[in-house]
């Protein structure tokens, strides 16, 4: 169980380091061509996104790894479960039907939840 959490907190820390600094950083021009939503959001709940993003990566990997408080790595996954299903919500009102990568993402998250519960 331990390899298969690292395996699968390692691709969604990879993911949202990338994907939360790219929100943290980058203006809504550069960001368009990535992310059409991000002309029907503002652009500080943008930025916001981001960094709790990046927070999240962090706490998939920080507390299991250095010993402390390990409780927040299911909690940092149970927030990219929470954070799929309204990010799912928001490509779907937007009418955008693609939404492959968050349903991939929000199933990933979910086995990390139950991972990271069930790791010794």
């Amino acid at each position: 169980m331990n390899v298969a959490y690292w395996i699968a907190a390692g691709l969604l820390a990879a993911f949202y380091l990338y994907g939360g600094a790219v929100k943290a950083v980058r203006g809504r021009d550069a960001l368009r061509p990535m992310m059409a939503w991000v002309d029907s959001v503002p652009m500080p709940a943008v930025r916001t996104i981001g960094v709790v993003e990046l927070l999240g990566a962090a706490g998939l990997v920080l507390p299991p790894l250095t010993g402390v408080a390990p409780g927040l790595a299911p909690a940092a996954a149970v927030g990219f479960v929470v954070l799929q299903i309204g990010a799912t919500g928001v490509h779907l009102r937007l009418g955008d039907r693609q939404v492959a990568l968050n349903l991939t993402l929000l199933v990933t998250a979910a086995v990390t939840v139950w991972l990271a519960v069930a790791r010794p």
